[in-house]
């Protein structure tokens, strides 16, 4: 894919979505607000939708160690895209989508992508949903990126969601929200976020436990640089028996401001649901541990927050 286009499509393509070439299997490329490469595989079935921006993705029963690429990258400044994907996954099946959204804005207007996916998980399959946002780009206009993930699961279906914005984004509000409604489904989550400059981020994640023994996890690590502001509220509601853990940990520095607002609710007497958050800044004794080591204060900086955000 990558070696048709420009080197700064490619980089971000590879930035977003770990591609250097044209993959093997299912993709659908989408570059500056239109569809611009596509292919189906035997067992995952991409097609353009007739009413509205966006693709339809169709996974058959039982495909098993598959993968879907979806990225999306912009480099027009001024340019604000609105797509709209809904996967519909199988029974027992298990696959892997690869999205993600890459903004180089040189320019002076903002920048606007907003990506809003919905997922029907089929009985006792699991989807694992990698998405990376990026920014760059020496303009002076934003980089904005606004996601939606909706996701309803089947009896005994699973999510994994990892999530990621790696840099320069300026502004994003993202929304998840996930539906467990068959027996014994689960969902974990997994969301990592870095802003700096005057950067802002909301991020509101909504997790509905309907069915019996139904499970949840999410995870949150942030980390907050210079005048830049976060604010998380995540929250599981549990209806039946079931079990979920809310955890948020973020890193403070310089001027950074974080707000997290975990919330929990029991509507059920065999529902049990826990919730965390901390919130502080490097600690002095493990920069100065890297620092008998070699590294310089920066460096040691560096290694903890590529640790603490991996």
């Amino acid at each position: 894919m990558s070696e048709h286009y420009s080197e700064t499509v490619s980089a971000m393509l590879e930035k977003i979505s770990g591609l250097k070439s044209t993959p093997d299997g299912a993709y659908n490329f989408r570059l500056d607000g239109k569809g611009e490469e596509r292919k189906s595989s035997d067992h995952i079935k991409i097609t353009p939708k007739t009413d509205k921006p966006g693709i339809d993705i169709r996974v058959a029963d039982g495909t098993v160690n598959e993968k879907a690429f979806i990225p999306v990258v912009l480099t027009k400044s001024g340019l604000e895209d609105l797509v709209y994907n809904d996967f519909f996954i199988g029974e027992n099946c298990d696959v892997t989508i690869i999205a993600g959204c890459g903004i180089h804005n040189c320019g002076c207007e903002d920048s606007k992508h907003n990506g809003i996916h919905t997922f029907y998980v089929g009985k006792s399959s699991k989807v694992s949903y990698v998405e990376v946002h990026y920014g760059a780009g020496d303009g002076t206009g934003g980089r904005i990126l606004n996601p939606q993930t909706i996701v309803y699961l089947q009896e005994g279906a699973t999510v994994v969601m990892d999530t990621s914005q790696i840099g320069g984004v300026d502004s994003t509000k993202r929304y998840t929200k996930v539906v467990a409604e068959g027996d014994h489904s689960e969902v974990m989550l997994t969301e990592k976020l870095m802003t700096h400059g005057d950067q802002t981020a909301n991020s509101d994640v909504d997790i509905i436990l309907n069915g019996h023994d139904t499970k949840a996890r999410v995870i949150s690590r942030s980390v907050a640089k210079e005048n830049s502001r976060q604010v998380f509220h995540p929250n599981v509601e549990g209806n039946n028996l079931c079990f979920g853990h809310v955890q948020c940990d973020s890193i403070i520095m310089d001027n950074g401001r974080v707000q997290s607002i975990p919330a929990i609710t029991a509507n059920h007497v065999d529902a049990s649901l826990i919730h965390e958050a901390a919130i502080g800044k490097i600690a002095g004794d493990q920069i100065l541990k890297l620092e008998t080591l070699g590294f310089t204060a920066e460096e040691a900086e560096e290694r903890i927050l590529q640790g603490f955000l991996k």
